[in-house]
């Protein structure tokens, strides 16, 4: 079990590392839906230190995608209104522990997902 399992860490640090630019913005948007989902099942279930990791999880992620946006290009500033929204919202659903303010912040991370997606099949990036 443990070779199976180093295996996989070692196909998914590989993965990352030959990624281009683009895809790596897709998976930290793909992990921060995960993180947030996570979440959701553990406010659900009452377990407030896994729900307080994971959406710390999300909001580390939405800072990475916040402080990586190149300011040179004006929908720079368009995301980053959206990510500082975002932000915002993770930070209240930790402090409340709510889910629907988690759910707000995660149908905003989905259409941001979706977005980067639609820039990437218009650039023809992987």
């Amino acid at each position: 079990m443990a070779q199976l399992r180093n295996a996989a860490q070692r196909y998914m640090q590989n993965s990352v590392e030959t990624a281009s630019p683009a895809k790596i913005i897709l998976m930290l948007y793909d992990g921060a839906v995960k993180f947030c989902n996570i979440a959701i099942d553990a406010i659900e279930k009452k377990d407030h230190p896994a729900a307080n990791l994971n959406i710390q999880k999300a909001i580390k992620i939405i800072v990475q995608l916040r402080v990586s946006l190149d300011m040179k290009y004006p929908v720079a500033q368009e995301f980053d209104t959206v990510y500082d929204y975002i932000y915002r919202r993770l930070v209240e659903a930790n402090l409340r522990k709510d889910e629907d303010i988690l759910k707000d912040a995660l149908k905003h991370i989905k259409t941001m997902r979706e977005t980067w997606k639609e820039v990437m099949r218009l650039n023809n990036a992987t």
